[in-house]
């Protein structure tokens, strides 16, 4: 066991006041929250700590792990990996030397899902913290023999300090605020405001704007409990949620609580037979697939930012915060199996907000603080056809039938942009696909973003792909006229393909190939003129919906499966640095294969349906050891609150969900000798890998339910009521 993973577990028993004897390990006692926490370009991930699912979510105030600075004590994360609201500083340094935030440096850090553990070194408190839904606790201990000091700042909003208790709220983007209500278990001795310019007023109790700093003073050597709630609505039901939540200053409750909720979710899925580290990447990747969306309902209410009202939530929980782009391939798939309610719960959220909007267009980036529209394409339909074709029904389907097509059809095109459709939608309907500029054309459609570019190719493939998510659903509603003309739609990426190169190629708006192209680099930053994020290695495999075309189109399997090999042995082209200035989000790369980008996860699968199943076998085992680790840099780019954890932990499982619209798993290679998933039926569906090792990663064959498999993949209703998937593991390929 890693030197991490056991400071993990230790901190785990202490929470759970063993006594000097930690218990067998428990699924979230393998969960490392510092699995990513320096990137290795862009973003890294975050150790977060919170409930699965829950509202409140924190993080420590810094850049990454590399920084020694910490900015003040985390309260609450509004969207994932973005804005936070309120800073909680905790001092002993003199009053004349007191801040608005108080920078410290950081030590003896230890985090759980459940639980914060750090030392503030040069402030002399050592904190700890563990939180529930919509609450959390701080118990600090001021170390040194002097005064010490509570700072709360509501930067822009308002406070106000009475007794022991500090109220007030914040604002965030989108003019939303947030609320909260904290209460210490000690009397201050002095109470008052940090005025902006750091200046301690102890005759004021109410601030607002640049002001709205709350402080508290304590005796020496205190050890001072502070709970707070947070709410979307008032600061009263901020309260109420503490109230309900954390009544009394109990910490060890509230971790106890947390990690039994951690072990009940993480527990859906049951491994055996793997080493510690693979259980270490498995078991936080799956954590990370909780981080969001979040439950945002109070007392059977929830804040919509949508309309800026608060609405009953019909006794049903409200989620928000995912960006659908990234999710809809392999996090909501995952969820579907394992807790097909909440995963109802959402689509009916999202059904709801889009009822709220002024345009009733289904989200594609739904937040707390709105639906940004961020990425290309409309991908949230790929959600609502998934549940459609595996079976799930607890929504809305015709409301949420007609926002998803409002959102294809009556919307823009353009990536990053909310604005109504206008000439690319013309154009797309009439033509078959998106116009890249000329060489020498200058953009003259306002609704396309100066950085962000048409991105005309990914936006021709991602619509057509979207066609066929919104003809599933209408074929299940009986609207056959929509069904019909959408699948027809749906085959646009062919008016993209070069058949003299089996790349999709950016075309004009004349219909001409744009010249003197290079797949790699061309289309500037982010290759955005004509890709998103990725090159056109990427985009050549994204085609969810019709691989069989898709494998025509090239010529038939050995030209299909030549392409492939080629793709993860290509080189970059130019040197790393010159690569990744242009291409940063294309990281994790074998060849021009990016494990770091969502458009790439299902391209080591496609092998199996040219015929090589042997090749995904191997490419899978070889990616996850390659590039998910137990460490630092064990993340190979931006985690997305699941989008690329949930492919981590289907694949090591043995299988996944190429084509979300269609009910089929591909099987790929487990890495474990048996896998047990609780269905959100409570029925088990069971993964043995007969002799599954580092060395045997090949299916030798494989029996579903008693019944010999003769294909790599496997139905939706061969497991919805549970079953068994044996696997016998061989370590040479099978080649049938």
């Amino acid at each position: 066991m890693s030197k991490l993973l056991f400071n993990i577990t230790f901190l785990s028993a202490a929470f759970m006041g063993c006594a000097g004897i930690a218990e067998a390990a428990k699924p979230v006692d393998y969960v490392n929250p510092y699995m990513g926490n320096i990137s290795h370009l862009l973003k890294p991930t975050y150790p977060t700590v919170h409930r699965p699912n829950s509202m409140l979510r924190v993080y420590p105030r810094r850049g990454d792990h590399t920084e020694s600075w910490m900015h003040g004590l985390p309260v609450m994360v509004v969207n994932h990996r973005e804005n936070t609201v309120f800073d909680l500083s905790a001092t002993q340094k003199p009053v004349s030397e007191l801040k608005q935030v108080v920078r410290t440096e950081w030590d003896n850090e230890a985090i759980t899902p459940y639980s914060y553990k750090v030392t503030v070194d040069d402030h002399r408190v050592d904190v700890n913290f563990s939180p529930a839904e919509r609450s959390a606790i701080y118990s600090l201990d001021f170390l040194d023999n002097a005064p010490a000091h509570l700072i709360l700042n509501a930067r822009g909003g308002e406070i106000a300090v009475t007794g022991d208790t500090i109220k007030g709220w914040q604002p965030t983007w989108g003019n939303v605020k947030v609320y909260i209500c904290m209460v210490v278990d000690k009397t201050p001795t002095a109470r008052g405001i940090i005025r902006n310019g750091d200046r301690v007023d102890f005759s004021a109790t109410e601030a607002a704007g640049d002001d709205a700093c709350a402080i508290l003073s304590f005796p020496d050597n205190s050890q001072v409990n502070a709970r707070y709630g947070v709410s979307l609505i008032s600061a009263r039901q901020a309260a109420r949620n503490l109230q309900r939540e954390i009544p009394a200053p109990d910490i060890a409750r509230v971790a106890r609580e947390g990690r039994d909720a951690w072990n009940d979710a993480l527990g859906r899925i049951d491994i055996k037979g793997g080493d510690e580290n693979d259980m270490a990447v498995f078991y936080t990747s799956l954590y990370r697939c909780y981080e969001r969306p979040v439950n945002i309902s109070e007392d059977n209410r929830y804040f919509s930012a949508a309309d800026h009202k608060v609405h009953d939530d019909g006794g049903r929980p409200h989620y928000t915060d995912d960006w659908l782009w990234d999710t809809y391939r392999a996090t909501h798939p995952l969820r579907l199996l394992i807790d097909t309610r909440t995963e109802e719960d959402i689509i009916n959220s999202f059904v709801n907000q889009a009822d709220q909007s002024r345009d009733h267009w289904f989200p594609t980036f739904p937040s707390i603080t709105g639906d940004s529209r961020r990425m290309n394409c409309n991908h949230g339909v790929a959600v609502v056809a998934d549940a459609v074709a595996k079976g799930l029904g607890n929504f809305d389907l015709e409301k949420a039938y007609e926002q998803c097509r409002g959102a294809i059809e009556d919307k823009t095109l353009a990536p990053w942009s909310a604005a109504p459709a206008g000439w690319l939608n013309e154009f797309y309907a009439a033509n078959g696909y998106i116009p890249a500029l000329a060489p020498g054309e200058q953009e003259t459609q306002p609704d396309v973003n100066g950085w962000e570019k048409r991105q005309p190719v990914p936006v021709t493939l991602g619509t057509a792909y979207d066609q066929w998510c919104l003809s599933q659903i209408a074929r299940a509603l009986g609207y056959d006229v929509d069904a019909d003309r959408l699948l027809e739609a749906s085959f646009n990426y062919r008016n993209l393909f070069n058949p003299e190169t089996s790349f999709f190629h950016p075309k004009d708006k004349e219909g001409r190939f744009i010249p003197d192209f290079d797949y790699r680099f061309s289309g500037g930053p982010g290759a955005r003129e004509f890709y998103a994020e990725n090159n056109g290695w990427t985009y050549r495999w994204d085609v969810q919906h019709n691989i069989p075309d898709l494998i025509a189109l090239m010529g038939g399997n050995e030209k299909f499966i030549a392409n492939l090999d080629r793709t993860f042995n290509e080189w970059l082209g130019r040197s790393k640095y010159e690569f990744y200035a242009q291409l940063p989000d294309q990281t994790g790369n074998v060849g021009q294969f990016s494990m770091a980008n969502e458009p790439s996860l299902h391209i080591p699968y496609l092998y199996n349906y040219a015929g090589a199943p042997w090749k995904t076998q191997k490419r899978i085992r070889d990616l996850v050891h390659q590039w998910f680790r137990n460490d630092l840099m064990g993340v190979p780019g931006d985690e997305d609150g699941g989008g690329m954890s949930a492919f981590v932990v289907l694949s090591m499982a043995g299988f996944y969900p190429v084509t979300p619209g269609s009910p089929v798993y591909a099987i790929g290679s487990p890495f474990f000798k048996e896998a047990t998933f609780t269905l959100g039926n409570g029925k088990k569906f069971r993964i043995i890998a007969r002799g599954c090792s580092t060395d045997n990663k090949y299916v030798a064959s494989m029996t579903l339910n008693g019944r010999q498999l003769d294909s790599p993949w496997f139905s939706h209703a061969d497991i919805a009521d549970g079953g068994t998937l044996v696997l016998e593991m061989s370590d040479r390929p099978v080649k049938k």
